[in-house]
């Protein structure tokens, strides 16, 4: 008989529609205010630290709804905002150096939800509130970095052509090669010119010296700054993601600028330090006369070519300014613990180009000292006006005899406990940074002013939708009412996908489920005007609604087609707000395909389906 649904097809509409409301409900339990405690450098949080703060909450008398100790952190829920804020400074006192803090958001789920996968979609920045950084990339350090790096691979070269020189020196955007002789610096000339091709070369006479200046055209500057600033923005998104913030938006503004907005973070203190935290490696020869090192320490005088360094024990040291292989040129890293000593060990993995470095160096250098230098930028103190003041420090961590050419795996030990090495590897996974970053501009929108956002969404998606429902019963009438449960299921389905997907639903996001909502009733409009023809023709109701359906599928599938090409072409070119719209738009396009046609056809078939009837209710 006409319309009706075999019994598997009807099980598969109620299983969607069941699946898709288990995966809704998480949306409905409300954000708690949560203060989130981890160790600074790798240090493990315990019972003990969990006692101190919980005693610091309850001499403050600030209530709390739960404390939970993680694997990784200390989460401490509050029932209100208030709470979290005054609780922030109880906390911030109860924690040793070693520790810090960051308030941000998060659901209270209950365990059987979250057991099967349950999850609330996140919430944009619009509607979270969290925090909007405005970062300037320091370009000019970029160049010099670029500058010292041609220096080093001049000299290099220069050894390697046996081409006696004077000095190597990095001036401006420049480097100065000075040779004692008009045929040396001929010979220089073509060497260098031949290997730089990226650089312009000149050259002069200054007395009896001959140089050689090797000068970065203004192509090899913008291709510097170029490649500096889509590092940064690659290494910030690594470190943003591993503080697990949910879906930031880290984007490139203009010629050295990036936007990073964090949803959920209410915390500007804890986002700098990441955002600006600088640790890495460097790996250079080392001069084994220790009495050298003692008296460039004493007298100030460094013999040319050398720096000087210090040893954590405060020894000091002499090491060559020739860098072999840095943090930029790490692939990746893993902390562990060297199998002969036991001591916490760092393991690296080279790219090719510094693993051909490393081991050409090697091979020339069996026998001879090798240090690494750890590098970290921390805060020294705070100015007048309480910022903090930064500066690099630099210490020999370790230095060990060549004893045998290595190239792209060893490791490095030396470290003072497996917390940092454990530290130490997470920053050179995420990588370096090119440049030095400064914040220009930062922006916290509070969690008040996000559910404001919340609410008026939900306003005009609660009124687009009553007045679409409204107009389809009295249009309609039973089919209407149909309609209307589709349309409701299409929303729910919506948040589920969302959720699922654990996509980011933002302000212009919200816009377009409820463009979804008007546009979900279009294609039964066009179902239920092919039934109503084909009644006014004298077809009977069995057949109306067969043909109506049949006839409505082919031009509902092709304007949803064109939609969903504008959407998916508007997530490709587009950014931040427009993909937010593009992917609820594309979404609702395909759960209103399938509530529209198939859910509205089962429920219509419950209905009418078998039954011999002599008028329809449209």
């Amino acid at each position: 008989m006409l319309n009706q649904y075999p019994m598997w097809k009807n099980l598969l509409v109620a299983l969607v529609l069941l699946v898709g409301l288990l995966y809704a409900v998480p949306n409905l339990y409300p954000q708690d205010p949560v203060i989130e405690v981890t160790g600074t450098r790798g240090e493990q949080v315990g019972e003990t630290l969990q006692q101190n703060v919980a005693a610091a909450l309850d001499r403050a008398q600030i209530p709390v709804k739960s404390m939970q100790l993680l694997p990784d952190r200390l989460q401490i829920r509050f029932n209100k905002p208030g709470d979290q804020l005054a609780g922030q400074e109880a906390v911030a006192k109860a924690l040793p150096p070693a520790f810090t803090h960051a308030l941000t958001l998060s659901p209270d789920i209950p365990g059987w939800l979250t057991g099967v996968g349950g999850k609330p979609m996140n919430l944009g920045l619009d509607l979270r509130g969290g925090i909007h950084v405005l970062i300037d990339v320091d370009m000019e350090a970029a160049i010099t970095k670029a500058v010292e790096r041609h220096a080093g691979n001049i000299r290099t070269t220069l050894r390697n052509e046996k081409i006696r020189y004077v000095t190597v020196r990095e001036s401006g955007n420049s480097v100065d090669v000075r040779l004692k002789d008009a045929e040396t610096r001929d010979r220089t000339e073509e060497v260098l010119g031949g290997e730089f091709r990226e650089l312009s070369v000149s050259t002069r006479e200054e007395g009896e010296d001959f140089y050689v200046r090797l000068s970065m055209t203004p192509n090899e500057e913008r291709t510097v700054k170029k490649l500096a600033l889509e590092q940064n923005i690659t290494t910030l998104r690594n470190r943003v993601n591993a503080l697990g913030v949910a879906e930031p938006v880290i984007q490139q503004q203009g010629e050295r600028r990036i936007v990073v907005e964090l949803p959920g973070v209410q915390d500007p203190g804890k986002v700098k330090d990441l955002l600006g935290a600088t640790a890495t490696l460097e790996y250079r020869l080392a001069v084994a006369d220790v009495g050298a090192a003692i008296e460039a320490e004493s007298t100030g005088r460094v013999p040319p070519g050398t720096a000087l360094y210090h040893e954590r024990n405060g020894q000091p040291i002499l090491l060559k300014r020739q860098i072999i292989v840095t943090g930029d040129e790490m692939t990746s890293a893993s902390s562990g613990f060297d199998q002969q000593s036991g001591q916490p060990a760092v393991y690296v993995n080279l790219d090719s180009k510094g693993a051909r470095r490393m081991r050409d160096v090697t091979t020339e250098n069996v026998g001879k000292p090798m240090a690494v230098v750890f590098r970290e930028k921390r805060t020294v103190g705070r100015d007048e006006e309480g910022k903090p003041v930064k500066q690099w420090v630099e210490e020999v961590i370790n230095v060990a005899t060549i004893r045998e050419p290595f190239g792209r795996r060893f490791q490095t030990t030396g470290l003072d406990s497996p917390q940092e090495a454990h530290q130490l590897a997470l920053l050179l996974r995420a990588g370096a940074l090119a440049a030095p970053i400064d914040i220009v501009e930062e922006r916290t929108i509070g969690p008040s002013l996000g559910q404001d956002n919340i609410d008026q969404g939900v306003v005009s998606v609660a009124v687009g939708l009553g007045l679409v429902l409204l107009y389809m019963v009295v249009v309609y009438k039973v089919f209407g009412l149909v309609a209307n449960m589709a349309l409701v299921a299409n929303i729910v389905l919506i948040v589920a996908i969302l959720s699922m997907l654990q996509a980011t639903l933002t302000l212009p996001g919200i816009a377009g489920i409820v463009l979804t909502v008007g546009m979900a009733v279009d294609a039964n409009v066009l179902i239920f005007e092919r039934i109503r023809e084909e009644l006014r023709v004298g077809s009977t109701p069995q057949a109306s609604i067969h043909a109506g359906y049949a006839k409505a599928f082919s031009t509902i599938l092709d304007a949803n087609v064109t939609t969903f090409i504008a959407a998916v072409v508007l997530f490709s070119i587009g950014s931040g707000p427009v993909r937010g719209f593009s992917v609820t738009l594309a979404i609702g396009i395909l759960t209103s395909m399938f509530t529209a046609i198939i859910g509205t056809r089962a429920v219509v078939n419950m209905i009418y389906g078998g039954k011999r009837i002599t008028k329809l209710s449209i």
